[in-house]
């Protein structure tokens, strides 16, 4: 790849994780309206047209009307309530569709043109299809809710979370990587370890969203004027209370933020007399960001503009945790550099 391609590739890239980044925050909001169940068919094609007659917005409501969650969450809800959670979810999925043209096409412009490598071009298929898995996902996300019990299945809800940032990650960090000018890049381990951590933290989250365990314990630091509630080990075996224990959702939530709380200020010691100091201020001040709305999002009751906001948050502290790691890393210099030093 030349270094024209590698800068053109690099944009489309940072364009898709930016994408894929408002398809998280749109799908927080989705989630936090309550707003998921309102489109009770999964259309890939068809559904992309929104309702363009009365007739089409009655029929679309009757099927929502015939669902649990009308039924024991929104019985009183009219066509005008119904429209409001309609267009997210239908954002939600337009906003999905169009990511999948984004990335598409010119993936298809550059392997026709011969502007990717091989292993490249292997990477950005293996990408693609996690994003049309990521589709299936999230309908099968959406289908677990239109039971008797209209709350999707917080394990589907979060692998629905996981696979969008691994999508987001693995964007990015290939768009750094035909950034840089060097190659074979050896990652240091306390920047890795942050960000596995940041990713951690936030498919966490996924699980506190979905057993709603932010409305359980809304003091800081203590919960309930515990550091670890009596509650939080009350299952049998005990491995069953990290999966369906609303304390210990929570609780492990908080753990991953206080290992963060130590490891990030190392990395961004460490990073400020090497040239990462740039990305690991970043970090740093991200990270101060993303836990002032994670602890007032908790000490208000998880309102939805704060809510939103710390999910979109977490994602930007995790492009800067991939920043941090990417800078920081070793690297032995390209061929081509090298025989630029020696003229």
């Amino acid at each position: 790849m030349t270094g024209s391609d590698r800068r053109a590739v690099a944009a489309w890239l940072l364009g898709c994780a930016a994408l894929t980044f408002a398809m998280v925050v749109v799908g927080g909001i989705t989630r936090l309206t309550e707003s998921g169940l309102s489109i009770v068919e999964w259309q890939p094609l068809a559904g992309a047209l929104p309702p363009l007659s009365q007739a089409d917005w009655e029929a679309l409501f009757a099927q929502y009307r015939a669902t649990p969650q009308f039924g024991k969450v929104f019985p009183d809800m009219g066509l005008e309530g119904f429209k409001n959670i309609f267009w997210w979810e239908y954002a939600h999925r337009l906003l999905g569709r169009t990511i999948g043209l984004v990335f598409l096409l010119p993936y298809l412009w550059f392997l026709f043109r011969k502007q990717l490598s091989r292993s490249m071009a292997l990477k950005l298929a293996g990408v693609f299809v996690l994003g049309a898995l990521q589709g299936a996902m999230g309908w099968y996300m959406v289908q677990s809710g239109l039971v008797d019990n209209p709350r999707v299945s917080h394990f589907r809800l979060a692998a629905h979370l996981g696979m969008a940032l691994l999508i987001f990650s693995m964007e990015f960090w290939l768009a750094l990587d035909l950034l840089r000018r060097e190659q074979n890049s050896r990652t240091k381990t306390l920047p890795v370890l942050a960000a596995i951590l940041v990713f951690l933290m936030a498919l966490s989250g996924g699980f506190v969203a979905g057993l709603r365990a932010g409305h359980a314990y809304n003091t800081f630091p203590l919960m309930s004027g515990h550091l670890v509630p009596p509650e939080a080990f009350m299952l049998e075996p005990w491995w069953r209370n990290f999966f369906w224990n609303v304390a210990t959702v929570q609780l492990a939530h908080r753990a991953i933020f206080w290992l963060l709380l130590i490891v990030i200020p190392i990395v961004w010691w460490r990073a400020r007399p090497t040239p990462a100091r740039i990305a690991g201020g970043h970090l740093m001040a991200m990270f101060v960001l993303q836990a002032t709305l994670g602890i007032s999002t908790l000490l208000l009751a998880v309102p939805v503009p704060l809510a939103a906001a710390h999910q979109a948050g977490a994602v930007l502290l995790l492009a800067c945790a991939l920043w941090t790691a990417h800078a920081t890393s070793t690297s032995t210099p390209s061929t081509a550099n090298i025989a630029a030093a020696m003229r």
